[in-house]
């Protein structure tokens, strides 16, 4: 493979596209030309002529009057230069949120003016006071009167130098559970976890001294079955999955005409008749039923109020609902992937699909009444948390991307790269790479509109939140693209602007009176962490992953103070069945084992026994201690570090034992369709967590202090 030419490779840095990098072992890797290339282009670069290429980015901002986007930090002055033909004077103004402007001051700064395109360019300098207030704003530039008048804009964005935990949770240490929704039955939820189980669990948690849950991805997946099982690839991260809701508390189920009513209940029976007792969770057959039932809901007449209510609400959520709507009806004909559809409906801004959606009126309608209902219930589950007692409450998780052929791409089609799939390099665990089969957001066109997609996107998710978990928080700062075609092997880093990315989660977060928790584990370089750590992100550490740099168990005292403490995460098996090395015995059976059985059990043994021999020197742990005693040592010992945020797996809770996802897999093995259950492995309900003696031990063990049961 050759490396990146010279100019290419001049070309491929201004655009913060790398051309080498270090790999796993530590070795110095060349990019080969032909990705450098691809990916250069799928960000729209002309790359049959570095060179000239390289000019032309040389001359962009000369090219433009005022920066697409600033993002400064409140309490921080900012210079930025406004391009108007040489000599010519120019008058800038900054509109902000609350609707006053304020007119900026030029600098006396001199930079020498610049041909471009035959006509002299020059600069004037202005300067951002430090005294703005956060938010987002708007930059007016003029220049001139008539023809050749020159009117430009441009946003600023201020955010917050640091966010830490909001005032409610501001306290020396919070706890929380951690669970996959969908894995927790009820017996009236209708074969999948919903967001009434979710409210409840929410309000027994609070009960037991929890300040929030933290929930797996929400985001909406495809309108119909086939569903995509994983909750981390998703059609739309920007709205939610109706699969959550309960049909029961809709207001409207109580109107139902008797013939309705038992319409309904003969699908709730269909249900429960297919689904319990079963011991996987199937979305599938959860959702044909459940959409039928809210179909029989939905031509329920609204009352006069709640009907303004919902009007508003969809006027509110704006193109971005009607859009994301559209696209539902539109697969719900031609399928779950806007690539294979007709052609003339895969551009969302195409005269076809506005005709398709005027002809559909009543399916689109549908969709977005679904949102609103979601929209509701998350309400109702966030208010009973707090008023139970939480600090937080719900905490979502973001996932890192969405499908490449679902709603997101299709209706923010510009702001995607295009022959491109996100992923990461070869490592120890995936020697090979992996492609996550998700295209990512091109960092230039971000900029372009403001960061508007982010922050639609965080403020959404924080709609009804305490708080968000982000997955793979590296992403802000660079993310591994790989061409369509090539191996993850063959892919590069792509750097993005994450002063502004970071910037805007922190600001939503704020605003929404949020934490936020990012996902940093793995290879992570230290500069990214110390970033996010001063910006008052705080980090995941999992106890078993904690090791410093003689690789042996990290004492308790050097742990981070802003983090999420946690023994394990859903990448891994439950610790009851980790202890019992059950993940060592299922990469084998699935041949994901690249060495012998006998070599990585006795290396995963080492790795446990390392750390159950820290928790016993603390006096946590006594040889000979059972399965359930050594779960609840392993957390006691998370009382020992400054963390501030705990975490517990509901599933460490019940004794679980069975992994939810194995990576490297899809079908091999049942991923993100693991019921919750108990140590005997079979499936439990709601009901049981809710009266479990088990559950609420391990809540008293994680709020009280360290030492160990009498």
């Amino acid at each position: 493979m050759t490396a990146a030419s010279p100019a290419l490779a001049q070309l491929a840095h201004s655009y913060g596209v790398a051309t080498d990098f270090t790999d796993w072992r530590g070795r110095r890797v060349d990019v080969p030309e032909a990705s450098v290339a691809a990916v250069l282009t799928a960000m729209g670069v002309d790359v049959s002529d570095p060179g000239a290429a390289l000019e032309r980015r040389e001359e962009e901002p000369w090219r433009r009057a005022l920066p697409a986007c600033l993002v400064l930090v409140e309490g921080s002055p900012q210079r930025f230069r406004v391009h108007v033909p040489h000599g010519d004077p120019v008058v800038v103004d900054l509109d902000l949120e609350d609707g006053s402007r304020r007119r900026l001051v030029q600098t006396d700064v001199w930079v020498e003016p610049r041909e471009v395109d035959g006509d002299l360019v020059g600069v004037a300098t202005f300067e951002l006071p430090d005294d703005l207030p956060l938010g987002y704003h708007r930059l007016h530039a003029h220049s001139g009167d008539g023809e050749g008048a020159l009117d430009a804009t441009g946003t600023v964005i201020v955010t917050p130098a640091w966010l830490g935990l909001p005032d409610p949770a501001c306290k020396p240490r919070s706890w929380g559970f951690a669970t996959q929704l969908y894995s927790v039955r009820s017996r009236r939820s209708w074969g999948v976890g919903d967001l009434a189980d979710l409210t409840d669990l929410a309000v027994w948690s609070a009960g037991l001294g929890a300040d929030y849950l933290l929930v797996n991805p929400l985001h909406a997946a495809e309108p119909l079955a086939p569903m995509e099982p994983s909750p981390y690839l998703p059609t739309s991260r920007r709205f939610f999955n109706p699969l959550y809701l309960r049909v029961e508390q809709v207001p409207e189920h109580v109107d139902l005409p008797a013939p309705d009513r038992r319409r309904l209940a003969t699908l709730s029976k269909r249900v429960h008749e297919r689904l319990d007792g079963t011991d996987v969770v199937d979305r599938d057959t959860a959702w044909t039923l459940k959409r039928r039932a809210l179909e029989l809901v939905h031509r329920v007449p609204r009352r006069a109020g709640r009907e303004l209510d919902y009007r508003a609400w969809c006027r509110r959520q704006g193109r971005a609902l009607q859009d994301f709507a559209t696209w539902c009806a539109i697969a719900e004909e031609h399928g779950n992937d806007a690539r294979q559809w007709p052609v003339e409906l895969r551009d969302a801004r195409s005269a076809a699909v506005a005709a398709y959606a005027a002809g559909h009126a009543d399916e689109v309608e549908l969709q977005t009444w679904l949102q609103w209902l979601l929209d509701e219930q998350l309400a109702q589950a966030q208010s009973k948390a707090i008023s139970a007692g939480m600090t937080l409450g719900t905490m979502h998780d973001l996932a890192v991307g969405v499908h490449p052929g679902g709603a997101d791409v299709w209706r923010l089609r510009s702001t995607y790269a295009s022959g491109i799939q996100v992923g990461a390099p070869p490592d120890p665990f995936n020697q090979v790479g992996q492609d996550w089969s998700q295209p990512p957001w091109r960092p230039d066109v971000l900029e372009e509109q403001g960061y508007a997609p982010f922050r639609d996107l965080i403020a959404g998710v924080l709609r009804h939140a305490g708080g968000v978990r982000v997955d793979h928080i590296i992403g802000l700062f660079r993310l591994w693209w790989i061409p369509e075609g090539r191996p993850p092997s063959e892919g590069t880093y792509v750097r993005y602007d994450h002063e502004a990315l970071v910037g805007v989660l922190a600001l939503e977060a704020h605003r929404a009176g949020a934490v936020v928790v990012g996902e940093d584990l793995g290879v992570v370089e230290p500069s990214a962490r110390e970033y996010l750590g001063r910006r008052g992100v705080l980090g995941t550490s999992i106890l078993w992953f904690e090791r410093d740099d003689e690789g042996r168990p990290l004492a308790a005292e050097r742990w981070r103070e802003y983090c999420l403490a946690s023994v394990t995460t859903h990448d891994l098996p439950p610790t009851a069945g980790y202890l019992d090395g059950v993940h060592v015995a299922l990469r084998d059976r699935l041949g994901l084992l690249t060495r012998s059985v006998e070599e990585e059990l006795a290396a995963d043994e080492a790795e446990r026994e390392s750390w159950l021999a820290e928790v016993r020197g603390r006096g946590l742990l006594s040889r000979g201690a059972t399965s359930e005693e050594t779960v609840e040592a392993l957390h006691r010992y998370l009382l020992l570090t400054p963390s501030r945020l705990l975490c517990v797996a509901l599933a460490d809770a019940v004794g679980d034992r069975r992994t939810q996802n194995q990576p490297g897999t899809t079908d091999e093995y049942p991923n993100w369709r693991v019921p919750l259950s108990g140590p005997d492995e079979r499936p439990l309900l709601l009901e049981d967590v809710l009266a479990s003696d088990r559950a609420a031990t391990l809540a008293r063990a994680v709020g009280g202090d360290p030492a160990p049961r009498p």
